[in-house]
């Protein structure tokens, strides 16, 4: 069985790494380099950088940044945020990602997922997708750092991402980002259920229990988190002994 992976999470904002509360209510949460350097060292299997307010803001990611975090890390990075054309994958690429994380520019522009994946392969290409669930039980995907509603499902949007090429899926869920009751597990389960390639749990880590949960009920290859790391409620390598404990197949 394949190793689950324990992903770090930087939200970066004017520079710095941020971290709020169904997408509001943001505070500081330190230096993105130091932080990255921390969790390679802590064990971390990846880390993903997010620049939250990229395409809010209608701007390119920090390239300076991804620069500088990328030279102090030595595990799989990713990063989002801005990305609208292969010219930034590239200049990206080149700053030292590994892979890079699109959300808003991949629903405006489906296309995009199939030229990543056509020019850098799909390994390059995960596929953000930040959903809410609404009264009628539909979860529905959402741009700009979850500002504006769209008419997309997150079954179908998912399935189409893969079908153009897309090799993962992180999948946010904005009802539990940043309130630590735990991941949207029947939610992921169907997406592990209905697509081929790996799905990240995002937004509502707060126990190691959640982890474990994300694993077996949700089936998720990955769970991301950001606050109980930022604010040291939770050791990812305390973290990855209890997951082992219970069963679940870690990279030690």
């Amino acid at each position: 069985m394949l190793a689950k992976r324990i992903i770090p999470c930087l939200d970066i904002k004017d520079g710095q790494t941020v971290k709020g509360t169904n997408f509001v209510n943001l505070r500081q949460a330190g230096d993105p380099v130091e932080l990255g350097r921390a969790y390679s060292e802590q064990g971390a299997d990846e880390l993903v950088f997010l620049d939250i307010t990229a395409s809010h803001e209608g701007r390119k990611t920090f390239t300076d940044l991804v620069k500088r975090v990328a030279a102090n890390i030595s595990i799989p990075f990713t990063v989002g945020g801005g990305i609208n054309e292969l010219g930034d994958v590239e200049r990206l690429l080149n700053a030292g990602a590994d892979k890079v994380s699109i959300n808003s520019s991949a629903i405006r522009n489906p296309n995009l997922i199939d030229e990543i994946a056509k020019n850098f392969g799909s390994q390059v290409c995960v596929v953000a997708v930040d959903a809410k669930l609404g009264d009628n039980g539909l979860w529905k995907c959402f741009l700009n750092g979850g500002r504006i509603e769209t008419e997309k499902e997150l079954m179908t949007w998912t399935l189409e991402a893969q079908e153009r090429g897309a090799g993962e899926i992180l999948f946010t869920s904005m009802n539990h980002d940043g309130v630590k009751t735990g991941y949207a597990n029947e939610a992921l389960a169907q997406l592990a259920d209905g697509l081929s390639i790996p799905v990240i749990a995002s937004g509502g880590a707060g126990t190691p229990e959640h982890f474990r949960d994300a694993f077996t009920l949700g089936k998720a290859d990955a769970a991301l988190a950001a606050s109980v790391f930022h604010f040291g409620e939770i050791k990812i390598s305390e973290l990855k002994s209890y997951l082992c404990a219970q069963g679940i197949t870690m990279r030690i």
